[in-house]
């Protein structure tokens, strides 16, 4: 027997007022279309999915932010006679796989939506007797060895027993675009997929340091974001790359040489926010890891953003590197981000980690940033 449908749940989305909750669910639904071939409804916080090749479908629900968990299941229709047939089915699917055998515990659990002429415990109490009929398996209600999950809605019923874990958080695209500065490291991949996870669409935004990078750098920018855009159902990361070389290179001839990691980290953030402004983002994401390297201490943050007018998000801002390293690992990016691209030459070497805010303004005049960078804006490609 297989299973004619998988069963999605989100979490928080059913948190939101009705009206807001409507516009969630038909953006998970639109995201699901996107990654999936297959036929979605939803009914009272559940999303029904019909795939056409269900092997598919599980593998890419685990990536589609806003569902918690999903289940492949068989469905009947709800009544004592079709419920007895389905989890009979159901329990010798389960022993031709070897889930369950005569020694397994096992326990059901009923979950009823609507009125019926039974109770959950008598429900699951019926469908117990059908399973130890068969196979005379222990039930053991604490601490079951396998779960079979009964669960009735609106004349149809549904059997599962497994529940595998999706990514969590709200559905890509319910909160607003953002620009994110991506390098070829491993921070900024992983600061991208948490803003993703809280429902953001991304442009990824890669500066590109020639000829203080190799090209093995932009390779990596380019592989990360295919990466992260496996995340992306039905709102693909958008790619754009700047020319920053020149910029850096006016910066290391024209200010003190300790200040270069801070004008550096300041033009990023500008030109994301430039970009932001024109492509309508409401703000700009960074892989900022509080004192993990020389631009990333208090002082250097205050004065690398000091006169930015759009937000810049920080979502690892608490976390260590080993945090950050697990994450990556479990999203495919760490294995791009570790590659040897050479690293970047234009860093001093005793660089700035206490910058003085009004010397960074005046430096800042001085250089004519604003000019220079307005050159490298120009440079932005797809």
């Amino acid at each position: 027997m297989k299973p004619d449908l998988i069963i999605a749940r989100y979490g928080e989305v059913a948190l939101k007022s009705n009206r807001v909750r409507r516009r969630f669910e038909s953006r998970l639904v639109n995201n699901i279309k996107a990654s999936i071939d297959a036929d979605v409804k939803v009914n009272q916080a559940r999303i029904y999915i019909f795939p056409k090749d269900f092997d598919d479908a599980i593998e890419k629900l685990e990536r589609i932010f806003g569902i918690v968990s999903y289940s492949p299941a068989i469905s009947t229709k709800t009544s004592f006679e079709d419920i007895e047939e389905a989890v009979s089915n159901y329990a010798d699917k389960l022993y031709d796989e070897g889930i369950l055998t005569e020694e397994t515990k096992f326990a059901i659990s009923c979950r009823r939506v609507g009125k019926h002429e039974f109770s959950s415990q008598e429900m699951a109490a019926f469908a117990g007797a059908v399973v130890i009929r068969k196979y005379s398996c222990p039930v053991d209600l604490n601490n079951p060895e396998l779960t079979i999950y009964v669960e009735i809605r609106e004349g149809d019923t549904y059997i599962y027993h497994e529940k595998i874990e999706g990514p969590g958080g709200l559905p890509l695209g319910t909160q607003g675009k953002v620009v994110s500065l991506v390098s070829s490291g491993i921070d900024s991949p992983v600061a991208t997929y948490l803003m993703m996870k809280r429902g953001c669409q991304v442009v990824a935004l890669y500066c590109d340091n020639h000829p203080f990078t190799t090209p093995d750098a932009l390779k990596n920018f380019e592989d990360l974001v295919d990466q992260l855009n496996l995340y992306a159902s039905g709102a693909p990361i958008k790619k754009r790359v700047v020319k920053y070389g020149d910029y850096l290179a006016h910066c290391k001839s024209e200010a003190p040489e300790k200040m270069t990691c801070v004008l550096c980290k300041s033009g990023m953030y500008k030109l994301a926010g430039k970009l932001a402004k024109k492509m309508h983002a409401e703000a700009v994401i960074d892989g900022s890891s509080l004192g993990q390297v020389a631009s990333q201490t208090l002082p250097n943050i205050l004065a690398t953003r000091e006169d930015l007018d759009v937000p810049v998000l920080s979502p690892l801002i608490g976390l260590d590197k080993l945090e950050i390293t697990r994450i990556a690992e479990k999203i495919g990016t760490f294995e791009i981000s570790k590659r040897d691209d050479g690293g970047c030459k234009a860093v001093p070497r005793y660089p700035e980690t206490n910058a003085n805010l009004e010397l960074v303004k005046s430096v800042k005049e001085e250089i004519n940033q604003e000019e220079e960078l307005e050159k490298a804006f120009k440079t932005i490609v797809h």
